[in-house]
């Protein structure tokens, strides 16, 4: 009893040093949160590569440059689209028509789109601004992300020891079973959704291309990205350029975009990458993925598309363990009593009358 006493007195003392290093590190919590997310899914390529006679430094060092090159291969190309083909996508939204007729039977609708064509212009630019500005701090926190990376790769093992040190023997399961479903959700967020995004570029430019839009490859990228926001994805792109075609008059470019690029854009990655990499995802719902990813990024921004999801599926994992828990006993009552699920009630009620008679201090 000593030495438990002790181990989460210490433990008590970690959390609360950790909550205090949290605040202090705030500004950059967000890039430590994503190393260590990243982490987290190349600790098994770590431990494979290890497996294969490799030193752990050098294992870790791999890891590392596995998780450096994905880190790359993601922001990169947006960054390019954002900063460097701002040009393009800015003649994009300037070829929007100021105004749009909706036409519903014999009644005509105008809507004014001038005023949300100038706020996305606008915010084109000031994010290419800012992205110029904050060059030297991005360096800065993306080598941050790098030395994290490797630093947890390398002594992932203890850290994780010490973190299910203080935990009771009889809640291990709990641990093991809530750590399996963040490394499950972390694998469909990183990898899964990752290559659904490769697939949607690679189909989306040759898409775009052949239909003569002029930035085929911005628009594609713009498909890729929105692959992460569940649910509708990249419908949020195809729908809006379908519906333009219509409004201005152009209804076979609009029945093509929109048959076409819902089923080779929107469609048909999710069909052709997602069953085959889905073995190891969490299988979260999509409703509540995508209540994760829309309160995860207008709460904690960028990296709670990753945190909100995250937090979500330990949620219901723990409500799941919690009620298999509760049906674990009443199931073992309902047993004991032979079937009959009002002897069971009955058992269950006269078990607990004996367990609050057999407290000390009770009258």
């Amino acid at each position: 009893m000593p030495n438990n006493h002790r181990r989460y007195v210490l433990a008590g003392v970690v959390a609360v040093l950790g909550i205090v290093t949290g605040a202090i590190l705030l500004e950059v919590l967000g890039t430590i949160l994503f190393a260590l997310t990243v982490a987290y899914v190349l600790l098994p390529v770590c431990g494979w590569l290890e497996r294969r006679g490799l030193s752990r430094w050098t294992a870790g060092a791999l890891a590392t440059l596995v998780g450096f090159v994905g880190a790359v291969a993601v922001f990169a190309p947006i960054v390019a689209t954002l900063y460097f083909r701002r040009g393009e996508l800015i003649s994009v939204l300037e070829g929007l028509p100021a105004e749009v007729t909706v036409a519903v039977f014999e009644a005509e609708t105008t809507l004014e789109a001038v005023e949300v064509q100038q706020w996305a212009i606008a915010q084109v630019q000031s994010l290419a601004v800012s992205f110029a500005t904050a060059a030297p701090e991005l360096a800065v926190k993306f080598a941050l992300f790098v030395l994290l990376l490797f630093a947890i790769l390398l002594k992932g093992g203890e850290a994780g020891r010490a973190a299910i040190a203080p935990i009771p023997h009889e809640y291990r399961d709990v641990a093991h079973a809530l750590a399996a479903r963040t490394r499950e959700t972390l694998y469909a967020i990183y990898v899964l959704q990752l290559a659904t995004s490769v697939t949607t570029l690679v189909v989306g430019y040759p898409f775009f291309w052949l239909l003569g839009y002029d930035a085929p490859f911005t628009l594609a990228m713009i498909a890729a990205i929105l692959q992460f926001v569940p649910i509708i994805g990249p419908s949020l792109l195809i729908v809006p350029i379908a519906l333009y075609h219509v409004a201005v008059g152009e209804l076979l470019a609009g029945a093509l975009v929109g048959v076409f690029g819902i089923l080779l854009i929107a469609w048909l990655p999710d069909v052709t990458v997602r069953p085959r990499l889905a073995r190891r995802s969490a299988g979260l719902p999509g409703s509540l993925y995508f209540v994760g990813f829309t309160g995860g990024l207008f709460t904690l921004g960028a990296i709670g598309i990753v945190v909100g999801p995250l937090i979500v599926a330990v949620f219901v994992e723990a409500v799941s363990l919690l009620a298999e828990e509760v049906n674990s006993a009443e199931l073992e009552a309902f047993e004991e009593a032979g079937g009959d699920f009002e002897s069971a009630t009955d058992a269950s009620t006269v078990d607990d009358a004996r367990t609050e008679a057999a407290e000390p201090g009770t009258d």
